[in-house]
């Protein structure tokens, strides 16, 4: 009896053990399995909409999800040059091999690489759909993407995070979070080009109160002020920043129910060297709301958002006319080597466009000036009519890109060769914001998008937090993320006071947080 029961354990197992390889082999095999199929003329659905893309040859498998009904599911990605990639599901679920996509890539810079999707219908058998094709840019793309997530909330913040994503894989991790100063507010993470020794963050906290984090070459310093929207000089030495009164406010009867207005606003100038402040009446004339700076490359001129003020009460929320502020797109000459700011000119101006101009940013080789425009005020992020625009720098001619969707996008950074740009796109569904890329070729044509991809395919259906701020760096942020939560639990090491006239006022240093304390 007990020999009878080991030969019938013995047989399960190996039959077990065919099974498991066969199914391995047919698995592995992929769609040269497939020795018989059905043509259909047209694309598979798959999601994310990973097809007539351009993507840099560093970028993380873009693992999808095949959308068409079936039982078994089969892909084979390939190229004219490198080996093919075949694999086999039965979810439809697609999941890349990291270095076998690297390999792929890499052996097709400048050329194409071809998704074939085979479904199995247990009623018609397989199906070959028509051929995705994307192509691989000859340049790669900056290592990094930093970027905040949080939560959707109205009227406060928790669980806030600052993060790091490396962009070759699926390889995320903690910049700085707000539970290490008591569930506090980050935002306005910035740094000098795409360079990431040098970064700010600003900090709002009940604990500890409001400041900036200002990390150099693996040094940490607490600046008692917080900094708004801010841009540093190419040089790093100096930073402008904007101070302001913005509120937050809603609406009925629309699906975007939030709204933000910048009661008053204007742009302070942080010195480095000086560990001192001014505010040159260039950047804040009192009868207007300046924001969102941004340098050229080559350090020269300050490009920012200027508009008049249209109420006399600025306490009120919201402000009478709020619907009718737009911002003028404005710029002021700099030298840095006599520290001489030039008059203000407008390059471009908001009776002429009939929209609100924001958040511009120059690209590193200097052609061209990436902008927004809305129906009105200063946060494209909650205006469905946000779109992104692209300023010829050379003539002044400006277009709406062809990459807008009919949601909001905003919040947008260059690359360091000028070739990529990151942005934040509700076009998944109009509700929450995720980091998309887009290719911008010799002539300035921003190509199809292509959301940041996650190793599940289904990763967004069930992220309910939103991406913000997206900045490509060349590396990770040089700080730790301990050592930037001690910093924010501190007192503040330099304590600045905002200047009424443009005179510079001095700081008092008292201390700095660096990495090996």
């Amino acid at each position: 009896m007990a020999h009878g029961w080991r030969s019938a354990v013995a047989v399960i197992v190996i039959c077990g053990g065919v099974i498991f390889l066969g199914g391995w082999w047919f698995i592995s095999r992929g769609p040269q399995a497939v020795e018989q199929y059905v043509e259909v003329a047209a694309q598979p659905q798959i999601d994310p909409d990973y097809s007539d893309v351009i993507v840099p040859a560093n970028i993380a498998p873009l693992n999808f999800r095949i959308l068409e009904p079936g039982q078994a599911y089969c892909a084979r990605i390939h190229g004219d040059e490198g080996k093919a990639i075949e694999i086999f599901s039965k979810s439809g679920q697609i999941r890349i091999g990291l270095r076998p996509w690297r390999a792929l890539l890499e052996a097709n810079r400048g050329g194409k690489i071809v998704f074939d999707v085979y479904v199995n219908d247990a009623k018609r058998g397989w199906h070959k759909f028509q051929s995705i094709s994307n192509t691989v840019a000859p340049e790669r793309i900056d290592d990094y993407v930093v970027y905040r997530l949080m939560r959707p909330t109205y009227n406060w913040w928790k669980d806030i995070g600052i993060y790091q994503r490396r962009l070759a894989d699926y390889h995320e991790s903690v910049v700085m979070h707000g539970r290490s100063f008591e569930e506090g507010c980050l935002n306005c993470h910035s740094f000098v080009g795409n360079e990431p020794d040098t970064l700010t963050i600003g900090l709002r906290s009940a604990a500890y109160g409001s400041a900036t984090l200002l990390v150099q070459n693996g040094a940490v310093e607490k600046i008692g002020a917080k900094w708004g929207y801010t841009a540093w000089h190419p040089s790093g030495q100096l930073a402008v920043y904007s101070i302001g009164k913005v509120r937050q406010f809603f609406h009925t009867g629309r699906m975007e129910v939030r709204d933000v207005v910048s009661l008053d606003s204007a742009l302070a100038c942080y010195l480095a060297e000086d560990q001192a402040v001014v505010c040159p009446p260039q950047l804040s004339d009192k009868e207007r709301l300046e924001t969102y700076p941004a340098w050229s490359p080559d350090g020269t001129r300050l490009y920012f958002c200027s508009a008049p003020i249209l109420w006399k009460d600025r306490d009120t929320v919201p402000p009478e006319n709020y619907e009718k502020l737009k911002y003028d797109l404005r710029c002021v000459r700099y030298d840095v080597e006599n520290n001489r700011w030039g008059d203000v000119e407008t390059v471009l101006s908001a009776e002429e466009t009939g929209l609100s101009i924001l958040l511009p940013r120059v690209s590193p080789d200097g052609r061209f000036l990436l902008f927004c425009m809305c129906a009105y005020g200063v946060f494209p992020v909650y205006q469905p009519s946000s779109d992104l625009y692209l300023m010829d720098l050379a003539s002044g001619e400006y277009r709406r890109l062809d990459i807008n969707s009919e949601y909001a996008e905003s919040w947008h950074s260059w690359s360091s060769d000028s070739k990529w740009i990151a942005f934040s796109s509700k076009r998944q569904g109009g509700l929450f914001t995720r980091t998309c890329f887009s290719y911008v070729d010799e002539q300035g044509r921003a190509h199809k998008p292509f959301v940041l991809p996650q190793r599940d395919p289904t990763y967004y259906h069930s992220q309910l937090k939103t991406y913000s701020v997206p900045e490509l760096v060349k590396g990770p942020v040089q700080a730790s993320r301990t050592l930037l939560g001690r910093a924010a639990r501190a007192k503040a090491s330099i304590v600045v006071d905002i200047p009424i006239t443009a005179a510079t006022v001095r700081a008092r240093k008292t201390d700095t947080w660096q990495e090996r304390e």
